[in-house]
């Protein structure tokens, strides 16, 4: 095994009640001859940090005792198991934040995402890598092309669930897409299904600013969803429909806003025959519209995280430069002002917003 020269392991910390602090905590130890320990450099924010913070808890998860949230992250290798191989000490990685238990059913059959035993980071009570050091298991750290940044190796993650969905979407080659929600999953969705194939993509959004940036990462039309429909309005849809100019409907949807407005208005838009895939989640229990999904016969797709080959994928997309991720990023914080970070992603400011790990100086921000 190798052994670094290390100093604290500083974590920012979630309290039941929604307060954080800074404490300093023990230096995790590799366990396994196949583990790895990694400095976290960059943390991207995601929906559910924000919501264990505002809320305390998400479906069944609940914050009951002291948390490190953060999952999105990239880092570099400090220590490795002596059996870990394909990786060294100060190899650049994405880290993959779920680690299954590589026996079950699901596990057993590829689908380890729906493994009933996943430790996944910052999901009550495992802890996230919002801290200096983090170990896991090395199956779940994917080296970074040097073109790719650490603040951009952070955007590994929510790009791997873009590729899950429009992987559950199937063929794309020359079909239409429809994508509900422009924040930074479904900015990345247009822009796997561009990668994949598709000849026409629309980004439809309430907030003007998103929809901008949408045609910068493949989207080809773009509109923005009027929110005050009456009951029977079915403006949206037609509208959409003419964006396109299919009026048998798109192919494939994928909404990854969540909300129930969307939800029928996508079934609405898509062709029969054609395949919805339900991104991004809102309220648990929501309207549907079974009766539009059983006269069309159309594919109602869960996705879930992601799964074999996804990480694999979304780090060859940024590799070949067929998904860039430019801009995308729109604003960057100093450990050290972590809760302001929080604070601007509640404010909706810009698109995505990235946490440096303790001690990160400008230089290693670069590499």
């Amino acid at each position: 095994m190798t052994t670094p020269q290390l100093s604290v392991n500083r974590a920012l910390v979630l309290h039941p009640g929604g307060t954080f602090t800074y404490s300093e905590r023990e230096i995790p130890t590799i366990e396994s001859d196949r583990d790895v320990l990694v400095r976290v450099v960059a943390t991207g924010l995601c929906g559910s940090d924000i919501h264990y913070w505002q809320h305390g808890k998400l479906g069944r998860y609940e914050v009951t005792q002291p948390l490190v949230l953060g999952h999105e992250s990239s880092g570099m290798i400090v220590a490795t198991g002596s059996k870990v191989d394909g990786l060294k000490v100060n190899d650049r990685v994405a880290l993959e934040p779920g680690i299954s238990c590589n026996v079950c059913s699901y596990c057993r059959s590829g689908r380890y995402n729906l493994c009933t035993s996943m430790q996944f980071a910052a999901t009550p009570p495992v802890n996230g890598t919002l801290c200096t050091y983090y170990r896991v298991p090395a199956q779940c750290c994917y080296k970074l092309p040097d073109t790719v940044s650490f603040r951009d190796g952070a955007l590994v993650e929510p790009l791997s669930v873009a590729v899950h969905a429009c992987r559950l979407g199937g063929d794309m080659q020359n079909r239409s897409v429809v994508v509900f929600g422009a924040g930074p999953v479904g900015l990345l969705c247009c822009a796997v299904a561009a990668a994949f194939g598709a000849n026409t993509v629309v980004a439809v959004d309430v907030v003007e600013e998103r929809i901008e940036c949408a045609r910068r990462y493949g989207a080809t039309h773009t509109y923005r969803m009027q929110t005050a429909q009456a009951e029977g309005d079915s403006s949206n849809e037609v509208q959409i429909r003419a964006l396109t100019g299919l009026p048998e409907g798109v192919d494939v949807v994928l909404d990854a806003s969540g909300a129930e407005a969307c939800l029928a208005c996508g079934i609405d838009v898509l062709a029969s025959g054609g395949t919805f895939v339900q991104v991004g989640l809102g309220k648990p229990t929501v309207a549907f519209p079974v009766g539009m999904v059983c006269d069309k016969e159309i594919a109602f797709k869960g996705s879930f995280r992601y799964g074999p080959g996804d990480y694999k994928l979304a780090i060859g997309l940024l590799s070949s430069g067929r998904v860039r991720v430019d801009g995308l990023v729109t604003h960057e914080f100093d450990f050290e002002k972590a809760e302001e970070a929080f604070k601007n992603v509640v404010a909706r400011k810009g698109i995505k917003s990235v946490i440096y790990g303790p001690s990160v100086d400008s230089h290693m921000r670069m590499a």
